[in-house]
């Protein structure tokens, strides 16, 4: 299933990108979900390539009901986000993945922050993906939406979160 998602952002790339690489602000968008932040690391220096690892604990009783089945009332979630360094004008692309537990659906595709003269856009190109047999593509339609929200609460909270202090 194809997951395809842009938020329009009042900020800077460089802005978008400080906040996505803040333990705080991840701990609050999980918190917003019901969930539980598990780890987070950030590897490298974040005003060059960096490498951004997030694992939560979240509830699924938002989930459908055919993934309940699998994984109980939590799953832990781990999103992985491999950014390029920024161009000239702070732009920015990362490889994404994101796996759900012990459940054998995956999300892999493209992030991209780009500058515009209003701020910048966060956008996610992606393919949710499930590699059971019969039902897979069942639990993957299912999941796109639940996924689908997921990061879109992410972009939209960023602007609300620096624009904080």
């Amino acid at each position: 299933m194809a997951l395809n998602a842009t938020t329009d952002l009042i900020h800077a790339p460089e802005a978008v990108i400080a906040t996505l690489a803040d333990r705080d602000f991840a701990e609050h968008l999980t918190g917003l979900v019901g969930g539980t932040l598990k780890s987070f690391e950030v590897a490298g220096d974040t005003a060059a390539a960096f490498t951004l690892t997030t694992v939560r604990t979240v509830p699924t009783d938002r989930a459908p009901e055919i993934a309940r089945k699998f994984v109980g009332q939590t799953v832990d979630i781990t999103q992985v986000e491999s950014w390029s360094a920024p161009s000239a004008d702070g732009s920015r692309e990362a490889t994404l993945k994101v796996t759900v537990g012990s459940l054998p659906v995956s999300v892999a595709g493209t992030e991209s922050l780009k500058a515009t003269d209003a701020g910048s856009a966060l956008g996610v190109e992606a393919t949710v993906s499930s590699s059971i047999p019969f039902v897979g593509g069942k639990i993957a339609s299912a999941a796109e939406p639940f996924i689908s929200k997921a990061l879109a609460l992410q972009g939209a909270k960023v602007s609300s979160w620096i624009e904080r202090v």
